[in-house]
């Protein structure tokens, strides 16, 4: 099952912990990928030890000609894009009365403008086929809100709702729009954490555990397959019970 033979996945932020685990779960799963990341190393790692029907592609993805030029270039190389996974994102968190615009603005682009800026780049040739997957990996702020993450709330819901709209316009070519919003997952961020703060953290989580990066992978191999053909418009959270939405 969730088989991805032949399919290409474009997936951004490859060189974090969760897009690696996002590429090696799709790539085992058949599926040829197109690794973005402003990190070469990282990716070209990946690639050396998945093998074959791997590519690295580095962008800037706060820069908007280099989106475009990003989504030419994989199609150059692969043909086509079936999957975009909208992974890539970042943190500058502050609190509102000092969140400078600067802050707020990167963070947007990068976390919420640049899923667009691919969306809308990779629908064209996804409706001319007829199919396609759209993942975007949300957070689970982005549905509660968090104090001192503004701007990365308002990303992650900003992704939630726009899926959901490009959802409703797609769908009848095909064409499924997904978000996954993960709670707390283990990363080498959350290993160094003091004792105290970890055991705070997981008095909020029933399950009374963080959650790994393969859970979050296996859920978007499942959105990518053919047997998710009709779930698309929803937001799938993934959070040990922390926010039960």
């Amino acid at each position: 099952m969730f088989r991805l033979d032949g399919k290409v996945a474009l997936i951004t932020g490859a060189a974090g912990g969760l897009g690696d685990k996002i590429a090696r779960t799709l790539h085992a799963q058949g599926a040829k990928l197109a690794l973005t990341d402003m990190r070469a190393e990282p990716m070209e790692k990946l690639k050396a030890e998945l093998g074959k029907d791997v590519e690295v592609f580095v962008a800037n993805l706060s820069d908007a000609e280099a989106i475009k030029n990003l989504v030419a270039e994989v199609e150059a190389k692969f043909g086509q894009i079936d999957i975009l996974v909208n992974n890539a994102g970042l943190t500058r968190d502050n609190l509102f009365m000092r969140m400078s615009d600067d802050e707020w603005q990167l963070v947007l682009d990068v976390n919420l403008s640049a899923g667009f800026k691919l969306a809308r780049g990779v629908i064209r040739g996804m409706m001319k086929r007829r199919a396609g997957r759209i993942i975007g990996i949300a957070s689970v702020v982005g549905v509660t809100g968090n104090a001192g993450q503004a701007n990365y709330a308002a990303s992650k819901g900003g992704m939630i709702a726009m899926n959901k709209c490009l959802a409703q316009e797609v769908a009848s070519r095909g064409i499924t729009v997904n978000s996954i919003a993960p709670g707390f997952i283990r990363t080498p961020m959350t290993d160094v954490l003091p004792e105290d703060v970890k055991k705070a953290l997981l008095a909020k989580i029933p399950e009374g555990k963080l959650g790994e990066a393969q859970d979050i992978a296996n859920v978007v191999a499942f959105l990518a397959s053919d047997e998710a053909q009709y779930i698309t418009g929803q937001t799938i959270n993934i959070n040990g019970g922390m926010a039960m939405i």
